[in-house]
């Protein structure tokens, strides 16, 4: 099957474009020149289903302009509790598009939103960096992905729900991310140095899979 082609110029002028109406993208990921998903604010419920391992959990997922994403993600760390799991992921340096996932066990939620404020840049406009942070003694996450879409995976989304409403994020259950349609991630020189700094503030320094 021959792939379409794409005109430079036409992606060049999707990378310049940063605001879709009142929403604000951030550095880190553009709607591709080909049928693109027109990004919104809003988020949906959905429920995670594990067939495997027979396991059921609600889920929401979040699409937040870019002037307010940093706080909300903040925010949502709160009813994780005092200690959380953290999980780097990173595709810096990866030809075939995926990424690694390197995890931090046991740290004290107020000292790693310390350190996720001085990283702001880096977690909100690097296209190739994630964090997942998961509670100790719950089964709660929330996920700032690649694409800087915001997931919460938790028995109980009342917490969150508040949070978000907060926010004065609505509920749109036919809202579409822009990790489903076709997209472009981005990077910037300094980005990879100073996902190393975090990974080394974290005391990270192994990978793993999760």
């Amino acid at each position: 099957m021959q792939g379409a082609y794409v005109n430079p110029r036409q992606v060049d002028a999707y990378l310049l474009i940063e605001r879709y109406g009142d929403f604000l993208l951030t550095g880190a990921v553009r709607p591709g020149p080909d049928l693109p998903v027109v990004p919104r604010e809003g988020f949906r419920p959905a429920v995670y289903r594990d067939r495997k391992h027979g396991f059921v959990i609600p889920l929401i997922t979040a699409s937040i302009s870019r002037e307010k994403l940093f706080d909300v993600f903040l925010s949502l760390l709160e009813p994780l509790g005092d200690v959380v799991d953290v999980i780097l992921e990173t595709s810096h340096k990866r030809r075939d598009g995926k990424h690694r996932d390197l995890r931090r066990r046991g740290i004290d939620n107020p000292i790693l939103a310390s350190y996720c404020c001085e990283f702001e840049d880096l977690l909100v406009n690097d296209g190739c960096t994630g964090i997942a942070v998961m509670s100790a003694s719950e089964p709660m996450e929330v996920q700032f992905d690649e694409h800087k879409v915001l997931t919460i995976y938790a028995a109980n989304l009342r917490p969150f729900r508040r949070i978000l409403k907060s926010f004065e994020i609505p509920r749109d259950d036919s809202i579409k991310l822009i990790s489903e349609g076709a997209h472009l991630h981005s990077t910037e020189p300094h980005h990879y140095p100073e996902f190393k700094s975090l990974c080394y503030r974290l005391g990270i320094g192994k990978l793993s899979r999760v």
